[in-house]
């Protein structure tokens, strides 16, 4: 009885997955070949270099404080190193804040992110939807860094579609060659003749 469900288990995934169709996006690819996202990383990357080098300038200035203090503390009265102490103290809390401003979580770096690369972004995900839709796809996956697909056939790559329908000519990608079996989208992806058995 166990072996009877297994079985009907697996026969029902595999009908089920027969009858869906798959693509495959590769949105690195697809983002850099986008000039509006070029620019935008480029900019976003020149203000956080600004960013951090203001912030390690005053940190660099809080260290040479501190360096003045620890040589002058003997000569100090109490009343002047307490104040001392506490200027460089409030100094360091204050780069903090603007370290958190700048890199936090919620900070000018994440803003100007989500101003600048999600509208691109978006853009995208349209336009693969749409594609998506119009191709009566029911999955799109994502190719990109951590995706994990062993094997993806390349005439189910839309990602050079995709930005033909944004409008950008793709570039800088070698088309793969494939053989004219593999070009129709309008094969099944699973073998209905591949015999499923246990081990």
């Amino acid at each position: 009885m166990k072996k009877l469900i297994i079985i009907a288990a697996l026969a029902f995934t595999v009908s089920t997955l027969s009858a869906q169709r798959f693509a495959f996006v590769d949105s690195e690819f697809i983002l850099t070949s986008i000039p509006e996202y070029n620019e935008a990383i480029e900019e976003i990357n020149d203000l956080a270099i600004r960013w951090q080098r203001e912030i390690e300038e005053h940190f660099r200035e809080i260290e040479r404080l501190f360096q003045r203090f620890q040589a002058e503390a003997p000569l100090l009265s109490d009343d002047m190193r307490r104040r001392r102490e506490q200027e460089i103290v409030d100094r360091e809390r204050e780069v903090q804040n603007l370290q958190r401003r700048r890199f936090g979580a919620e900070g000018d770096l994440f803003r100007m992110r989500q101003e600048k690369i999600r509208p691109v972004q978006d853009r995208v995900f349209a336009s693969i939807e749409r594609i998506a839709r119009n191709r009566n796809f029911d999955f799109v996956f994502d190719r990109s860094d951590n995706a994990v697909m062993l094997f993806a056939n390349p005439a189910r790559d839309i990602s050079n579609e995709v930005l033909n329908d944004m409008g950008i000519r793709p570039s800088d990608r070698r088309q793969l060659e494939i053989s004219p079996e593999l070009q129709r989208t309008d094969q099944p992806l699973i073998d209905r003749n591949v015999n499923v058995g246990t081990r």
